[in-house]
């Protein structure tokens, strides 16, 4: 199995995929290997990414929260965050992180409240706002990651002080946007899921490529058999991952891919 991050790894900068890589993929497949897309995208970006190349398969998406068959389009597995749950982790963090806003991503949209002011133009359709933060709770929507948002704080420093101040209650992490902690229920992880995945197919660890970029990409990246930080990663990614390979931009998967399967 191949299963590997999408921006920042499979992806370039501008989100698309380079016909090198594409056709790396298309070898890999070829041979026998299943490629997982194993991201902390919702569901409607893999499909724009199956739509513009083909690929189908299964994907791992909202870090780990949701299993989703690309040629159905249909969500096989979820494991989504408690209500009770985010309320709580959303009033330690409140306490210990004042001027954060917050939204919930459901797999199909993003509900925001007031505070939250981070707007990605590709997913503005997909955005709904909401009159306040207690209409978060009420939406009756199942809730695949909270998102925690600040205009001040980069991305490791709220991972730092949200897992300080709430690491008992969930999951967080960070996949480098700009600002941005992502939360999902305890235990649920990129490997968490991968390896229930992997598990129903008869694949061991030792089984799996994996690459990614960002610490949300660890789990993955030390759980697979293999797996390859790429030059672009995050500096705690690179330093905990042995294995490297080029950048994005490079195409660092392909060139490992390339290796694999005979093709270099």
């Amino acid at each position: 199995m191949i299963a590997t991050d999408l921006d920042g790894t499979l992806l370039r900068n501008d989100g698309s995929l380079s016909p090198r890589t594409l056709r790396a993929l298309r070898t890999a497949t070829g041979a026998g290997a299943e490629v997982v897309f194993v991201t902390a995208r919702p569901p409607r970006f893999v499909d724009r990414l199956s739509a513009a190349t083909g690929l189908t398969g299964t994907a791992v998406c909202s870090n780990g929260a949701l299993v989703y068959d690309l040629a159905s389009r249909t969500v096989t597995d979820s494991r989504a965050l408690p209500v009770s749950v985010a309320r709580k982790v959303v009033t330690v963090l409140s306490a210990a992180l004042p001027d954060v806003g917050y939204a919930v991503e459901t797999g199909h949209r993003v509900l925001y409240e007031p505070a939250y002011r981070l707007r990605l133009p590709e997913d503005a359709a997909a955005e709904s706002p909401v009159p306040s933060l207690a209409d978060l709770w009420t939406a009756d929507v199942p809730i695949a990651k909270l998102l925690a948002w600040s205009a001040r704080l980069d991305a490791d420093h709220l991972l730092a002080a949200a897992q300080e101040a709430a690491g008992a209650e969930a999951q967080f992490t960070h996949s480098g946007g700009r600002g941005l902690l992502e939360v999902t229920a305890t235990g649920v992880t990129k490997a968490g899921t991968l390896s229930g995945l992997c598990a129903g197919r008869g694949i061991t660890a030792a089984d799996v490529v994996a690459f990614g970029d960002m610490p949300n990409d660890l789990t993955i990246l030390t759980w697979a058999g293999t797996g390859y930080a790429m030059g672009n990663a995050h500096p705690a990614v690179l330093a905990s991952v042995r294995r490297h390979t080029a950048t994005n931009e490079e195409d660092g998967v392909a060139a490992v891919l390339e290796r694999l399967f005979g093709t270099a």
